[in-house]
C-alpha cells in the first residue's frame, strides 16, 4: 500500500494522537493534524516534515468539524484514505460524586465527537475505499470499578465500531479499534488534576464511605505498566498498512491481560474487584 495516501487524525496535540501524528508522517503518509489551538499545530509542525498539515478540528464543534471537511476534500480532492479517531478524555470516580455535566462532556468529545467526524468524512472514506481506525481502550473490555463513565464512553466506541465494520463493508472498507492498555500520555497528569478538584467538591461524608474505592483507584493506577504512545502509532500503521487488518488490536501487557481476564464469569471478576476493595478499608 503506498504511504502518500492522507490520513485525518483527531487530538495530536499530545499522546496517542502527536505520536500517530509524527509516526505516520515518518511513514510517508499526507498527515492532516487535528488540534484546537493553532499553538498546538505550531509546535507539532516543528517536529514534523512539510507534508504534515495541522488543522484547526475541534470535536465537539460542529462548524469546526465541517470547515476541517471541506479544507481537507479540497486540498486533496476528496481523497483520503484514513480517519484515525484519537481525540477523547478520561476522567474517573464514583458516579454519584460525578457531576452530570462532567458525564455529558466525557460522552460528548468519546462519543458524540468522535461519530460526528466519523460521518462527515465518510463520503471520502467511501470515496477512497479506506479504512476508519478508533483508538479505544481496555475499559471497553472489563469495566474497572470507579471509571464506570469513561468504561461506558468506551464500550460505546467498540460497539460502534463492531456496527459500523459491517456498514461499510458494502463499500469495501475496513472499520479497526485498536485496544492501548495503559499508555504514557499527559491524560494521567490531567486526570489526576481533575481528581484533585473532584475530591475538594465532595461532601467529606461521602468521601469518607468511598474511601476504600479511591484508594483501590490510586493503588491500580499506581500499579500500571504503561507503555510509550509510540507503541500504539506502530500498531495505528500497522491497520492502515495491511491488506486485511484485523477487526481489533490489542496493544500492551495490560490490554492483553484484560482480554484473558474477561473470559471469567462475571460474577468471579466482580469477587475479585470486591475482595481487592475490601482491602483498602
Amino acid at each position: 500500500m503506498e504511504n502518500s495516501k492522507a490520513v485525518v487524525i483527531t487530538g495530536t496535540s499530545s499522546g496517542i494522537g502527536k505520536a500517530c501524528a509524527l509516526y505516520l508522517d515518518k511513514m510517508g503518509f499526507k498527515v492532516y493534524a487535528g488540534v484546537r489551538k493553532q499553538a498546538d499545530g505550531d509546535n507539532l509542525r516543528k517536529e514534523a516534515s512539510a507534508r504534515l498539515t495541522p488543522i484547526i478540528l475541534d470535536v465537539c464543534d460542529a462548524e469546526s468539524i465541517s470547515t476541517a471537511a471541506s479544507v481537507i476534500e479540497k486540498e486533496t480532492g476528496g481523497n483520503v484514505f484514513g480517519l484515525i479517531n484519537n481525540a477523547g478524555i478520561g476522567q474517573g470516580g464514583p458516579l454519584e460524586v460525578t457531576p452530570v455535566s462532567e458525564i455529558r462532556k466525557v460522552m460528548e468529545i468519546n462519543v458524540v465527537g468522535l461519530m460526528a467526524v466519523t460521518q462527515a468524512f465518510l463520503p471520502m472514506l467511501r470515496k477512497s475505499k479506506g479504512r476508519i481506525v478508533n483508538i479505544g481502550s481496555s475499559t471497553s473490555i472489563i469495566a474497572f470499578p470507579g471509571a464506570s463513565i469513561y468504561a461506558a464512553s468506551k464500550f460505546a466506541v467498540r460497539a460502534f465500531t463492531d456496527s459500523l465494520r459491517v456498514e461499510l463493508k458494502l463499500f469495501d472498507m475496513s472499520v479497526v479499534l485498536v485496544v492501548p492498555g495503559h499508555v504514557e500520555t499527559v491524560m494521567w497528569n490531567k486526570e489526576e488534576k481533575y481528581k484533585d478538584k473532584l475530591h475538594k467538591t465532595i461532601d467529606p461524608e461521602i468521601a469518607q464511605q468511598y474511601a476504600p474505592l479511591i484508594k483501590f483507584g490510586n493503588k491500580l493506577t499506581a500499579e500500571m505498566e504503561r507503555i510509550p504512545a509510540n507503541e500504539v502509532a506502530k500498531v495505528v500503521a500497522t491497520s492502515l498498512k495491511t491488506k486485511k487488518p484485523k477487526h481489533y488490536y490489542l496493544v500492551g501487557k495490560d490490554a492483553k491481560g484484560v482480554s484473558i481476564a474477561a473470559k471469567f464469569p462475571k460474577r468471579f471478576l466482580d469477587w475479585m474487584f470486591y475482595k481487592r476493595i475490601q482491602k483498602m478499608e
